[in-house]
């Protein structure tokens, strides 16, 4: 967070994982984590008292930590359905975040559950729903004095309200089966940062077509130009300049298309040297200015991959080439910090370990990931499926909160190379009765063709688990614990079409809907053997082992199986990490692997590593 000139912005792609939004990065940000006033208001008072011009709240909470968890330091699971923050501004903060006159000073949320309003100096600056996607509110006008002021922020996250999407969280008071506590207030990180009062940067997509070798950028910008001006791109790979382009922005324009030819990829046998893959996450470092009336306004740092994701006879593809996608769920739960993470390194050392055991990609399960994880997995090479946290009733209010914050998050995390696959719903939750219900489907129906509307650039799993409408990838979801079941299940295309056209493994219909006989098949939730190191009251797996021999035996079994299978173009195990009751992680809670790592590896990885067709 030290300054830097506004003009030459750090470089996003070699940061160290602590920027809250790594793919739009500034020189200056002021981070507002730590000891915050908190209080929660079980009787609704707050409003009618004016809680907002009062923040001399008793007690305190270490934010971006949620009440419910240890790190929070309040450590209350009890179910609390309105919470209140204040945060004291100083002078330091300011500076911090590079604010002076003429600029407009930005508060940044990374997500607060599930619904904000949010006060400075007593006066309402903005609010936002949406318990797991970011918003900013702009505070200048609020601040009474240069040098700082007071934050207020009413959290209001209902636990009986099930049309709210909240992913694994438990709607009973204490977690059971598969649900977890649940994640109340803030969560993510909170940061000031401050913009040019004109029309500063907000927001890039990042596109790129490895066939025309070009990159396609979307610049959306805070505030329209009042003045005719220019936005500039510059792209490196290390210390070569790989292309600087210009382009006209008129007045009143809020996003500008910019086109951008890349010279040295229209060499085809060497184009491949910089693309992004596991094995090498090259990224391709941006630099965007704006100016207006031939005055510079705005510079940020950002990063791209160039590469493509697609699918293509019943095999997935990574920049064109067949690729086997080796996976594993995670949940993103920490026992001291609950869905929050304890540190931006805890992000990194999650990546590392994932790669560590052999895999190639993770299935991000009921819970949009904190863009600092992303951050890692682009810079680390790791592949992540996108998957929405779920509602656990379907009505029109639930519908709605599900489209509005799936957009929201497509729209965030449009430009991370790292995600491959979108998937906006899983098992049916939310849609328990799709296969009946004509409401349930269309619903489907829409987040698919809605997602491939923002985005044409990643396949879209419409339903992962069974009962899929118009898939990019028929997603199985299979508890068997026998090897030689699914040695069988598995044993060639006409086993598993036998499936598709009749009943899936969990007792419903795989496919509802869409032509599926050239897309992959991909076995993506499967193992869940529970093997509880750490003696867990109420431990739960789908099956279970006593000891390691036996825990190495069954997972070698369902392995051997998976990988034995000429069908499957890929898989992912349930799953990384024990989680509270839930003990069918390949590592504890506290990431310490239950086999030796290269054993766990050489089991997942599977004979040769890879497929003959990749």
């Amino acid at each position: 967070m030290l300054s830097n000139d506004p003009s030459v912005p750090p470089v996003a792609s070699q940061g160290d994982g602590t920027h809250p939004r790594p793919q739009l990065v500034r020189g200056d940000w002021s981070d507002l984590s730590g000891r915050w006033g908190f209080a929660f208001d079980d009787d609704d008072r707050g409003l009618r008292e004016r809680w907002f011009d009062d923040p001399s709240f008793e007690s305190s909470i270490v934010v971006p930590f949620p009440p419910e968890s240890p790190a929070s330091e309040v450590a209350d699971p009890r179910p609390h359905d309105i919470l209140w923050y204040h945060r004291a501004l100083t002078r330091d903060h300011l500076s911090a975040a590079g604010h002076r006159d003429g600029r407009r000073l930005m508060l940044r949320f990374g997500a607060v559950d599930y619904r904000a309003d949010v006060w400075v100096d007593g006066q309402r600056v903005g609010s936002h729903e949406g318990g797991h996607t970011p918003f900013s509110v702009d505070i200048t006008d609020a601040l009474r004095n240069a040098d700082g002021g007071d934050i207020i922020v009413r959290a209001e996250d209902r636990a009986t309200d099930v049309a709210q999407p909240r992913g694994k969280q438990d709607w009973r008071d204490d977690p059971h089966a598969i649900w977890y506590h649940r994640t109340s207030g803030i969560w993510q990180p909170v940061w000031l940062e401050s913009v040019p009062a004109g029309p500063a940067i907000d927001w890039i997509h990042w596109r790129t077509d490895l066939t025309s070798a070009r990159v396609h950028a979307r610049v959306g910008l805070a505030s329209p130009p009042t003045d005719d001006g220019a936005v500039e791109i510059e792209l490196r790979h290390g210390d070569t300049l790989l292309a600087r382009t210009s382009t006209l922005v008129h007045e009143g324009e809020a996003e500008v298309e910019v086109d951008i030819p890349l010279p040295a990829q229209m060499n085809g046998q060497a184009y491949e040297e910089l693309l992004w893959s596991p094995e090498n996450p090259r990224l391709v470092d941006a630099t965007v200015r704006i100016s207006q009336a031939d005055v510079p306004v705005d510079a940020v740092s950002s990063y791209l991959g160039l590469r493509s994701a697609a699918v293509d006879r019943r095999l997935f593809h990574l920049n064109d080439r067949p690729r086997f996608v080796r996976s594993v769920l995670s949940q993103g739960y920490w026992p001291e910090t609950h869905i929050a993470a304890p540190s931006a390194d805890a992000l990194r050392e999650e990546v590392e370990l994932i790669k560590e055991l052999g895999f190639t990609a993770a299935r991000v399960h009921q819970k949009f990931e904190d863009p600092r994880f992303l951050f890692w997995a682009d810079r680390l090479g790791l592949m992540v499926w996108a998957e929405a946290p779920a509602p656990f009733a379907f009505t029109s209010t639930a519908v709605e909160r599900t489209v509005r914050e799936w957009l929201e998050i497509v729209h965030r995390d449009f430009s991370h190379p790292s995600i491959v696959t979108w998937v906006p719903l899983n098992e049916s939750w939310g849609v328990q009765h799709i296969a009946r219900d004509s409401r349930m489907l269309h619903h489907a129906l829409a987040l698919v063709h809605l997602t491939k509307a923002l985005d044409s650039t990643r396949p879209v799993v419409s339903n992962d688990g069974w009962e899929q409408a118009d898939t990019d990838i028929v997603a199985i979801h299979d508890y068997e614990g026998d090897g030689d079941v699914m040695r069988a299940r598995y044993a060639d295309r006409a086993a598993v079409d036998e499936m598709i056209a009749g009943i899936g493994p969990a007792g419903r219909r795989l496919v509802l809907s869409g032509d599926v006989s050239d897309r992959p098949v991909m076995l993506t939730e499967f193992g869940g053997i529970s093997f509880d190191v750490h003696h867990t009251e109420n431990a739960w797996g789908y099956t279970s082992a006593g000891s390691s021999e036996d825990f190495g035996q069954r997972l070698g079994s369902l392995m051997t199986a998976v990988h034995a299978s000429p069908v499957l173009a890929g898989f992912c195990y349930t799953q990384l990490t024990d989680t509270l009751q839930e003990t069918n992680g390949l590592v504890g809670a506290d990431r310490v692997p239950k086999l030796p790592v290269e054993e766990l590896r050489r089991i997942m990885v599977g004979p040769g590593g890879v497929r003959p067709w990749e």
